[in-house]
């Protein structure tokens, strides 16, 4: 096996080197340390310790004169300069302590071995097997089972999890339920000669629920259930990725009928697009997967479950029939799957009565299940810090806007001018908004700093969930970011960095209705701009010559301009409400929707 030989090959050039190294620390390292320490001292105090017969040992050359002093307390080997004594050789003849030796080099065989050889040999011990345990936690167990797969095994209902615990993906729940029907009675199916789909690809935005429904087909199936990383079959061997898709589906076909779930598949099924050498360790993984897939019978009852955030970059191959033969989209949820999801993780804590779930899912729009799931858990936590044993309606709220735009800064100090030009920004937002037919109504508004940066909001909740975007209602939301800057600009008659992100928003805007939606004057229905990784944020890139893109930058300036002017024209003629409704909102900081519905049409009550 491939994989073998280059773990023999490693093992050889590490013993070679050991071997390589030991001799080199014999020559080099071994006489510095077989070498006293030596201490430079002068002639007068070589001649005072021959008399006191302090000498055991004498090194005479030529210029040098090296001796050794033995006394109770220590023994030390000096050097000194050699001075012209014809008699020196006679003295230190007539001392019976003093030996004549060539060297000074004290240590013995016993110890010159144990330096030069087995300290070399337990240190290189101990180097194999500091690599072994590396290599071990990469390979995720014994570094020496080469090829074995990493796969954690869930036995019949051990993951915990059935549909039940899964909401707002009922779309997607349907499709999965054939194949617990098939795994539960797979002779119903064999009987009529129909195969199970070998695999299904879970797709969609992250935290919607793709590894959650993948676990409940398991636990609703109550079969064994492989689940792995597509990371871990990357390795850093040529060879070792493929032999682990070989070893677990060689584990699948033992303990069918299972399920093998694979997440994050991209990461070893990207698109061959040239690129790859032959020998590339992702090519040979994903080509043994291919091989895998096809080499198992449909009627065994092996299911292969994967999931993704970019079906896009999958090769054409594995998404062929016979390997994945369904692609099973797991998309945000909408308002009834929000309130679903919200319930479901709402029977963990302890809640007071009567919550209304249905307005914190209409707050929620384009929210996943793991941000819900999340928005409970800070209602939670906020019941705790205030000392309450149940969470309230009005936790989840803050909760909301905890998720959406971070903790209050309580600490921070905002002068008075300041806190006017905020309060005139976002009370510019909600009449623009209020004064237009196709904006969402205002829900709440606040000039309180978050975390996030962002130093007030206004916030706007729809009262049915929409699905679609008309031209009338996209010029209204880019007029409603225009609102808070033409605020500033009626009033104060400057501007300020406040509006840099409703700048960003209603360009963006402005530029899809442009290139995406056909909403422009000058062009057509004509996609200019393509949307890549539409489940990771949807970047785009536009698709036209450089005389084009001119000319959509054009129409876009043109559309924000005009929405400009057009919340411009709404504050001016409420220009008394702007002030009175600013007042009001520096004396509260937060004021809610019904607040400031009944501000805004309190003379035309008066009149009624």
């Amino acid at each position: 096996m491939k994989t073998e030989n280059n773990f023999s090959r490693h093992v050889i050039i590490f013993i070679i080197s050991s071997i390589i190294l030991t001799l080199v620390l014999n020559m080099l390292i071994l006489p510095t340390v077989s070498k006293p320490k030596v201490e430079k001292t002068n002639y007068s105090f070589f001649l005072d310790k021959l008399e006191d017969g302090d000498i055991t040992l004498v090194q005479v050359e030529d210029t040098e004169i090296r001796f050794k002093v033995e006394t109770d307390e220590k023994k030390q080997v000096y050097s000194t300069g050699r001075m012209y004594d014809p008699e020196l050789v006679e003295r230190l003849h007539k001392d019976k302590n003093v030996v004549f030796t060539e060297n000074f080099e004290e240590t013995s065989v016993l110890a010159q071995f144990l330096i030069g050889w087995v300290l070399p040999i337990i240190i290189f011990i101990l180097l194999w097997n500091l690599l072994m345990r590396g290599m071990s936690k990469r390979m995720g167990g014994n570094a020496m089972s080469f090829g074995k797969s990493n796969a954690k095994i869930y036995v019949k209902a051990q993951t915990g999890k059935t549909f039940a615990d899964v909401a707002g993906q009922d779309e997607a729940k349907e499709a999965l339920v054939e194949i617990v029907d098939f795994l539960h009675n797979p002779d119903k199916y064999a009987e009529i000669g129909a195969n199970l789909p070998k695999g299904a690809l879970l797709v969609g935005p992250p935290g919607t629920g793709k590894t959650l429904l993948a676990q409940a087909v398991a636990g609703e199936a109550e079969v064994p259930f492989f689940s792995i990383s597509g990371s871990e079959f990357v390795e850093m061997f040529v060879g070792m990725g493929a032999a682990k898709v070989r070893d677990l589906f060689k584990q699948a076909a033992e303990k069918a009928p299972c399920i093998v779930f694979i997440d994050e598949i991209d990461t070893i099924g990207k698109k061959r697009d040239g690129n790859f050498s032959s020998n590339d360790e992702r090519e040979q993984t994903l080509n043994q997967l291919l091989t895998e897939m096809d080499g198992f019978d449909g009627k065994k009852g092996v299911v292969i479950l994967a999931a993704t955030n970019r079906p896009e970059s999958l090769d054409p191959a594995l998404l062929r029939p016979g390997r994945f033969d369904r692609r099973i989209p797991a998309e945000l949820p909408d308002l009834n799957g929000r309130e679903a999801i919200l319930k479901v993780h709402a029977k963990k804590i302890k809640t007071e009565e009567n919550i209304d779930f249905n307005a914190i899912a209409r707050a929620t729009a384009g929210a996943s299940g793991a941000e819900l799931a999340n928005i409970i858990n800070e209602a939670a936590l906020r019941a705790v810090r205030n000392d309450r044993k149940l969470v309230s309606q009005a936790d989840l709220e803050e909760s909301v806007e905890v998720v959406i735009a971070g903790y209050q800064r309580k600490n921070a100090v905002i002068s008075q001018k300041e806190k006017e030009i905020i309060a005139y920004h976002e009370i510019g937002h909600a009449l623009v908004a209020a004064k237009q037919k196709d904006s969402a109504p205002v829900h709440k508004i606040t000039i309180i700093p978050r975390t996030s940066g962002a130093l007030g909001y206004t916030m706007q909740v729809d009262e049915d969930e929409k699905f679609l975007l008309t031209k009338e209602e996209a010029l209204a939301r880019i007029a409603t970011f225009a609102g808070g800057r033409s605020a500033e600009e009626l009033v104060f008659n400057s501007c300020t960095s406040g509006a840099s992100n409703d700048i960003e928003q209603a360009t963006k805007i402005a530029r899809a209705m442009v290139t995406r939606f056909g909403m422009s004057n000058k062009f057509d229905m004509i996609a200019l701009e393509t949307v890549t990784n539409q489940y990771l944020g949807g970047d785009t890139a536009l698709a036209c010559s450089p005389e084009t893109s001119a000319k959509i930058d054009e129409e876009v300036n043109d559309i924000v301009r005009k929405s400009h002017q057009k919340a411009l024209q709404i504050l001016r003629d409420n220009i008394d409400k702007l002030h009175e409704l600013a007042a009001f909102l520096l004396e509260k900081e937060t004021i809610t929707g019904e607040e400031f519905m009944d501000i805004l049409n309190k003379d035309n009550k008066v009149n009624s």
